[in-house]
């Protein structure tokens, strides 16, 4: 009886609770606070090591600005775009298991749950609605894939500072791929070596067998060399219609490049440029 007295008591008292906060009024609604948005970007050519340097620096960013630790690191980064695959039209003539390439470059959201594998995951969809956009029709009736166009953009990414320049440097690599030349753009032998642009490329670089050494060996390289945006796909895909064969970099700070036809002209900017 005295527990049964207890249990109507504790009842008793709930139920006054209730009515002192307006009889049949809900309980209050306990919410939380929206998780922080934040943002990261990856400029066009960077390479999938690039991007992975660049969530580790945002990630430092977001702990010691913003009192947010992300999921997001660079090793789950590495991890997740080494087992990525890329879109169906790639697949048959993807090379090395590499992703380079898909990694779309552009500014995308995260929150501190966001893990790497969604991030890769955004890249990729992000470059399959940017791939659409991409006219192949002219790529195709030079027998290109579109893997090859892809490789080409890449090269065009690292190669050409001014917009102006994407389709010129495509077409010196679509006439010297007509003409059975060496492409000869250092860009590749410093990936496929992993030389930073700022040490100069050695003699034993140079003449080395590295599968990137366009020097050496003709045709594409086996893979991109990096994340290409959408301006140098479409040139990739369709390169200015000129005869040159050769550019050279004019180093005069405007990451410009000096084009000719025959390799007489080429010597004489080499000359005129300082690339002797």
């Amino acid at each position: 009886m005295r527990a049964l007295l207890a249990v109507l008591v504790v009842l008793a008292a709930i139920a006054t609770a209730g009515c002192s906060r307006g009889g049949d009024q809900p309980d209050p609604v306990v919410t939380t606070a929206p998780l922080a948005r934040l943002r990261i970007i990856f400029p066009e050519g960077f390479t999938r090591r690039d991007m992975a340097d660049r969530v580790a620096a945002v990630r430092q960013i977001a702990i010691e600005k913003r009192g947010v630790t992300p999921r997001l690191t660079r090793s789950g980064y590495m991890a997740a775009s080494g087992v990525a695959v890329p879109p169906v039209e790639f697949r048959k003539d993807w090379k090395l298991s590499s992703i380079e390439g898909f990694l779309f470059p552009a500014t995308y959201e995260f929150t501190k749950l966001t893990s790497s594998a969604r991030l890769v995951r955004d890249q990729l969809t992000t470059f399959r609605k940017n791939w659409r956009k991409v006219d192949m029709r002219y790529a195709r009736s030079k027998n290109l894939t579109p893997y090859d166009v892809l490789i080409i953009a890449s090269m065009i990414e690292k190669e050409a500072v001014a917009p102006e320049e994407r389709k010129l440097v495509a077409a010196v690599i679509y006439n010297r791929l007509r003409n059975r030349m060496p492409l000869g753009i250092d860009a590749t032998i410093r990936y496929g070596l992993d030389i930073p642009g700022t040490k100069s490329l050695t003699k034993a670089a140079i003449a080395s067998d590295n599968l990137y050494n366009t020097r050496r060996f003709p045709g594409l390289p086996p893979t991109p060399i990096a994340n290409p945006g959408v301006a140098a796909l479409e040139g990739a895909a369709r390169p200015a219609d000129v005869p040159y064969f050769y550019f050279v970099a004019k180093n005069d700070g405007t990451g410009g490049h000096a084009f000719a036809v025959t390799v007489e002209e080429h010597e004489a900017n080499r000359v005129k440029y300082g690339n002797k």
